[in-house]
């Protein structure tokens, strides 16, 4: 089935036109999506102030808008990576179930991005890479199977770090061969980070409603910080990982993204159920659901322990982590500062071991179920294939990582076995758990990362500092909020703790939110130009 591809974009709008699809407002006054929650658009949908077509032209003509090549040379923000063919027949439907039969959930004709390492039957799943451009799934993944059944709409598919940033040592975040480089909406020459960087810049820029990304090692929170959004990488297996391209299946997981942490509890409830295709699937020990545990005073006595050394060189990123201490403390939470964690700087190396005897395993699996005609269908493939084709794919940077995946053995490999062995010892025992116990505390609070840095196809991204490999490697959740700004550009605060922490996580990220109301707008400008308005 044909998509609409990065060419099609900039005449969406006029082939959309005909239609005949209902604007948002339908002419009761103009309507501006910008500062809307989940909540007010599904109140929206019910009431007939809209429908989910009229929010699908209001997405698909913004998207059209900012995330194309304008005719003043602007790049674009170059997010989306495709949109769904049949989006408005798709969205028509919602709209007559919506009236006949009520909502199938409070995500019925809400549209959503997904990330385009994410299966779906209707469309490709390309990982960014040209390899995969004709790669259309038997099947949705299961998170992408769980949306439909909620009845979201599925607008169509976010541009990513190519292979999910797991390719080059070298790379640019944000860049794929088959989608190019997205730009971050809060300073557009500037990097928006991680590999699900297209979900965190659409979401930012309100090119649709929310947005799924998926995380090994930072792809979710660090992305949501430099675009000053809400990401929430849960505990891995609590959020089926069957039908997405993999990298390691002991830290993958998909996850929400989103502008407000009420909107990512919305996306988490939506995503989470047991997988009988996902064998390291995990259940809740108590089932929740995160929207019924938002808290505006959960800070409120809460014990919080703030490690210093991810950034403790850097005297400007440690004053504002100071600002947000005082506003824990402001709202009743117990901090206790220079709660470092015995393994910190160590798990580097046995980390990126582990990843690479589980990415050849895991994605020679994967590419195993393409057929016999696909250009790859294994590691060693697709390195002859970038290659081969090597103008697009190699054009800026190399594939590393991939030769040195071939040329790892099978997970049965002492060397691979000891690895793992000491990533759980070293962020488990000795490190979030050691912490949590040491002083009692309900979670660990630190910055996610430092600002965005400048896009840099030569030399690669610029390590700014974070806190996300422990929590990633431990398999535990973690959620970022945004926190402010530092030379007008975003940064988010980190709330993580031991497996199955997500209830007391999202009500402290939420009692947080509430008190600093520290998102804004992208100035969609370059520069990193501070925003003049809250949103």
């Amino acid at each position: 089935m044909p998509t609409m591809t990065r060419r099609d974009l900039l005449c969406s709008s006029a082939a959309l036109a005909l239609t005949g699809c209902v604007r948002p407002n339908q002419d009761r006054g103009t309507f501006d999506l910008l500062d809307t929650g989940l909540d007010e658009i599904v109140a929206g949908l019910h009431s007939g102030r809209w429908t989910s077509r009229g929010l699908a032209r209001w997405y698909l003509d913004r998207i059209a808008s900012l995330d194309s090549p304008t005719r003043a040379n602007s790049p674009g923000l170059n997010s989306v990576l495709a949109l769904h063919p049949r989006v408005m027949e798709q969205a028509g439907a919602l709209d007559q179930e919506l009236k006949s039969k009520g909502p199938r959930s409070t995500l019925h004709g809400v549209p959503i991005l997904l990330k385009d390492n994410i299966d779906t039957f209707d469309m490709p799943t390309t990982a960014g890479s040209l390899a995969l451009e004709r790669w259309t799934p038997p099947k949705d993944a299961f998170v992408a199977a769980r949306l439909r059944a909620a009845g979201a709409l599925i607008l169509g598919k976010t541009n990513l770090s190519e292979w999910a940033n797991f390719r080059s040592t070298h790379s640019s975040s944000g860049w794929s061969g088959l989608g190019g480089q997205t730009r971050n909406p809060h300073a557009t020459d500037h990097s928006p980070s991680g590999s699900s960087s297209g979900s965190g810049a659409a979401v930012a820029a309100s090119l649709c409603a929310a947005a799924i990304g998926t995380e090994t090692d930072g792809s979710i929170v660090s992305p949501a910080s430099v675009c000053g959004i809400v990401g929430v990488k849960p505990t891995v297996g609590v959020v089926s990982r069957s039908g997405i391209v993999p990298i390691s299946h002991s830290q993958d997981t998909a996850g929400p993204m989103a502008r407000t942490v009420r909107d990512a509890a919305h996306l988490f409830d939506a995503l989470v159920a047991p997988d009988p295709a996902d064998p390291g699937a995990l259940s809740f020990p108590v089932p929740f659901r995160a929207v019924q545990v938002l808290d505006p005073k959960a800070l409120h006595g809460a014990r919080l322990g703030v490690p210093r050394k991810y950034f403790e060189r850097n005297q400007k990123m440690n004053r504002f982590l100071d600002a947000q201490i005082d506003a824990l403390r402001k709202a009743g939470a117990e901090v206790i500062d220079q709660a470092e964690l015995p393994s910190h700087g160590k798990l580097g190396d046995p980390e990126f071991e582990v990843m690479l005897y589980e990415y050849k395993a895991d994605l020679n699996a994967y590419l195993a179920r393409l057929p016999e005609s696909a250009p790859v269908r294994s590691l060693d493939m697709l390195i002859a294939f970038n290659e081969r084709r090597k103008d697009r794919e190699l054009k800026w940077f190399g594939q590393e990582i991939l030769t040195l995946a071939l040329d790892k053995g099978p997970l049965t490999e002492s060397k691979y076995l000891e690895a793992r062995k000491l990533c759980l010892q070293l962020s488990r025992a000795e490190g979030i758990d050691a912490v949590l116990q040491k002083y009692s505390l309900d979670a660990i609070v630190t910055l996610t990362n430092g600002p965005a840095w400048f896009i840099d196809w030569v030399n690669g991204d610029y390590d700014t500092g974070g806190c996300s490999t422990v929590a990633a490697v431990a398999g535990y959740p973690h959620i970022t909020v945004p926190a402010g700004f530092v030379d007008g550009l975003p940064v988010g605060l980190s709330f993580f703790g031991t497996a199955f922490a997500e209830p007391r996580l999202f009500a402290l990220a939420y009692s947080y939110e509430q008190a600093t109301r520290a998102r804004r707008k992208p100035s969609l400008q370059p520069g990193g130009a501070a925003p003049s308005s809250r949103g």
